[in-house]
């Protein structure tokens, strides 16, 4: 079954880094779908959440 908040956080990093840093709303929503979705996740999927936002980050230019 697997974590569905999980699933549509990688999406949107994912959908971020293919758009590029330019748009910033792609950005923003992969922020907020990380963001829900540490909440419910297991340890193992908090890290992996942890190298998205990592990311998204350099994206951004941190």
């Amino acid at each position: 079954m697997g974590n569905r908040l999980f699933k549509e956080a990688k999406k949107a990093v994912a959908m971020a880094q293919n758009d590029g840093s330019s748009n910033q709303e792609a950005i923003h929503r992969a922020e907020n779908a990380l963001s829900s979705a540490f909440a419910n996740s297991t340890l193992a999927e908090k890290e992996q959440l942890h190298q998205y936002q990592d990311e998204l980050d350099h994206l951004k230019g941190k």
